[in-house]
């Protein structure tokens, strides 16, 4: 792990963004976006089938208005920052059944705020059972 502080835990927007998108209030992600923000979640379903949810502001409102609130947790199980990015390994869980293992990049402008995201996630591969 390559972090800037090694006192700091590692990605921490990252850690942020996602107890927020498993809170009661995943819309307060918006906050945390700068205006030039853009990205690309590819999700996966299984079977070689997945969804590529991409473009700007309007389509994180979209993928948000779609997703199932409050069901599904992130737990982080690697991270490192390297400058002004973020990466993070993990599993996304219900309750405590494995749902599907995700990476996710970040990378952070000079207030903080995401421009670029990068999340991708497939259900067939749990990196905790191995």
């Amino acid at each position: 792990m390559i972090d800037a502080d090694p006192a700091a835990p590692a990605a921490p927007f990252l850690r942020r963004w996602f107890a927020s998108l498993d809170g009661d209030s995943p819309d307060d992600i918006l906050d945390m976006i700068a205006p030039d923000f853009r990205f690309s979640i590819v999700f996966g379903t299984g079977g070689g089938e997945a969804r590529d949810f991409a473009g700007g502001r309007a389509a994180m409102e979209g993928y948000l208005a779609q997703r199932e609130k409050s069901v599904l947790t992130h737990h982080v199980l690697s991270a490192s920052t390297v400058a002004s990015d973020e990466l993070v390994f993990g599993q996304a869980r219900r309750g405590d059944a494995f749902e599907s293992t995700f990476v996710a990049a970040a990378r952070l402008d000079a207030d903080g705020r995401v421009t670029d995201l990068m999340i991708g996630r497939s259900p067939e591969l749990d990196v905790a059972a191995h």
